[in-house]
């Protein structure tokens, strides 16, 4: 439809000016954040240029969204102070059937972002992060102490006081046995470990089992019948956000039949499917908006962008603190601003100009 196509050639070209503004600036705040301890520890000027364009991915995944919103406010506000939407509105077409292209930019938009994410900005910001331990002379041990797990399905509880990767020992071992109903059945300990690559082999350990009501102790024969991966034990320097969606989901699954902490892993691999959607959320609102603004559109736009876009975030910033910290579920703490810009962005949409 020609309506159609003159929407869309009104919306690109402010499109693409404001995502390159939009980029500049989250580049440029990344820079300054970490500007003195670049200088700190002198890193040249081309290192951190390098580090500044592996970040351009994921800047450009943040400021998707805001360019969308203003870009489509500040189309619909420049059409309306024109009377050109006055026109439209005299002929009998909906504000909402108008406005459709839009809608349909943003679930693109939504899907685009999606697989953006997955496919481009995962490796370069895990790359960016790398890069910055590297310059910054972040080390990171993968060593562990204290660490609880569980193995086949429950039936193997391991406690660590410390895990040695370098040497794959581990000192302080004991496990628990348990039966189907989930009783002890035994308790091994041992004061050492050593994996030699098929199984753990354990150094003087001994047993404690009941038998005729009575607990008792001997000494264990040399076994391979624990054969967990040395893996397991480390310390995960592995943050969800670094990897794809499917090895993010395998990730959530293997820290919880460990036993291990996965709350901040599984709200982080919800979010990435919430996150996805906010490119549809803002021109939903971005049309409520577009409408409303007269005189000073290009900075009404803007400003409204900005403050829908602060909320936001700042409210996807406090559901998903709370996610991590357990108060909340994770699939709540990411998906409540969504559904609440939702419900703001078709309330608006009731008393939108048409």
């Amino acid at each position: 439809m020609t309506l159609d196509r003159y929407l869309l050639r009104q919306f690109f070209p402010i499109f693409v000016v404001a995502i390159a503004m939009f980029m500049m600036l989250l580049s440029l705040i990344d820079l300054f954040a970490h500007l003195i301890r670049y200088l700190n520890y002198d890193v040249p000027f081309r290192q951190i240029i390098k580090v500044s364009l592996y970040y351009l991915p994921k800047s450009f995944s943040y400021a998707l969204p805001i360019s969308l919103l203003f870009a489509s406010a500040y189309t619909l506000g420049d059409l309306y102070a024109r009377n050109e939407l006055t026109s439209i509105f005299s002929s009998g077409i909906p504000f909402w059937r108008f406005s459709l292209p839009l809608v349909f930019v943003g679930l693109f938009a939504s899907f685009f972002s999606f697989f953006f994410d997955d496919i481009i900005v995962i490796p370069t910001l895990r790359t960016k992060n790398e890069l910055m331990r590297h310059y910054l002379h972040q080390i990171s041990s993968e060593n562990n102490s204290d660490i609880v797990i569980k193995a086949k399905s429950g039936h193997l509880i391991y406690s660590v006081d410390y895990y040695d990767i370098s040497s794959l020992t581990i000192n302080g071992l004991s496990i628990v046995e348990q039966d189907d109903k989930g009783s002890l059945s035994a308790l091994v300990r041992s004061p050492r470990a050593v994996w030699n690559g098929e199984y753990w082999e354990l150094n003087n350990p001994v047993i404690y089992y009941w038998e005729d009501g009575i607990l008792k102790i001997r000494d264990l024969p040399e076994t391979d019948e624990y054969r967990e991966d040395p893996g397991t034990f480390r310390r995960s320097a592995v943050r969800v956000e670094e990897l794809p969606t499917r090895d993010a989901g395998l990730l959530v699954k293997d820290l919880q039949t460990a036993g291990l902490p996965y709350i901040e892993a599984l709200a982080e691999y919800n979010h990435r499917y919430s996150f996805a959607t906010v490119s549809l959320i803002v021109m939903v609102l971005s049309i409520t908006m577009g409408g409303r603004f007269r005189k000073n559109i290009l900075l009404m736009s803007l400003l409204s962008s900005l403050s829908a876009a602060v909320v936001f975030y700042v409210m996807e910033m406090i559901t998903m603190m709370l996610a991590k910290l357990g108060y909340i579920p994770p699939l709540i703490g990411a998906w409540f601003p969504v559904v609440v810009f939702i419900i703001i962005g078709l309330a608006l949409l009731q008393s939108a100009k048409t």
